[in-house]
């Protein structure tokens, strides 16, 4: 079986994944209101979660957490948006998905 996958995305992907810090954040991303308090800006699903809600969460400094954010950008797992001042940051859960059924295509055709 041929399968089709860009490997370049999909490296930068789980490089981006790596970091258990990303990691964590991304999972927060994906069900943002258990997480993080209600906005005075943006809301929490449809414009992403301001990144200075994400830095109080995760404990580190603005410029580590923005570093982690363009990373998980720049791989193409999250999206940035400006509001004011501010980013505001949500999974793309399109390339979220693609990445997922790359994995279980491949999963599926190595031999066991």
């Amino acid at each position: 079986m041929n399968i089709n996958i860009d490997i370049e995305s999909s490296a930068a992907a789980m490089t981006a994944l790596s970091s258990p810090v990303r990691l964590q954040i991304l999972l927060w991303l994906l069900d943002p209101r258990p997480h993080f308090p209600k906005q005075r800006d943006g809301d929490l699903v449809d414009d992403g979660v301001c990144v200075g809600f994400i830095t109080d969460k995760i404990g580190l400094t603005q410029p580590t957490v923005s570093s982690h954010m363009k990373k998980l950008s720049e791989a193409g797992l999250v999206t940035g948006k400006r509001i004011g001042n501010w980013m505001f940051y949500k999974p793309d859960r399109e390339k979220l998905s693609e990445l997922g059924l790359t994995l279980t295509s491949v999963s599926s055709t190595v031999p066991e």
